[in-house]
């Protein structure tokens, strides 16, 4: 297990109390939800991915200028690729984005739904509208996937919001990278 997945294991234990599953999801009671919260003060989804060690995310949330909307704003459901999903992509694309804040910020956005939606409601659902004002597919045949990648860590809780981890970056519809 990395460190990053091992921190956000933790966090995700921590927030939800000591009833949650290995896979990380907490359940979507509202009492148990608000008695976490009570508890402990909670990192926003920017602050937390930093401190998790999503150091490519982060760059590319404060490059697209993105910080202040992911820390004050929400609430918000982030699919979060891994460092090791942006290094998956062919050479030079995370460089050129990083150079295209407009471009990138797309690509952010991509990843971001309005509301909070914890797992057991993904599970639900067959697509979810992003801040991109595109759709992803939601599949849960072989575990759960949205679009191309497949989530690998649920429901870690942030003050705004909350984040599944995800193995691939997605790629909006009609973006050239």
């Amino acid at each position: 297990m990395t460190k990053r997945m091992l921190f956000l294991f933790t966090a995700a234990a921590l927030t939800c109390g000591a009833g949650a599953s290995q896979a990380g999801s907490c359940g979507s009671s509202d009492h148990a939800h608000k008695h976490d919260e009570s508890h402990q003060k909670l990192s926003a989804i920017a602050p937390l991915a930093k401190e998790a060690g999503f150091s490519t995310l982060t760059a590319a949330v404060e490059a697209a200028g993105l910080t202040e909307t992911l820390t004050e704003q929400g609430p918000f459901t982030v699919f979060a690729p891994t460092d090791e999903a942006f290094a998956k992509l062919p050479a030079g694309t995370v460089e050129a984005l990083l150079a295209k804040p407009e471009e990138l910020k797309k690509v952010l956005l991509f990843h971001v739904a309005a509301g909070e939606v914890p797992a057991a409601t993904v599970l639900t659902l067959d697509s979810a509208e992003t801040l991109l004002g595109q759709k992803v597919a939601i599949r849960t045949d072989g575990g759960v996937r949205v679009n191309d990648a497949t989530v690998v860590q649920t429901d870690v809780r942030a003050s705004n919001g909350i984040i599944h981890v995800i193995d691939t970056v997605l790629i909006p519809e009609g973006l050239e990278l």
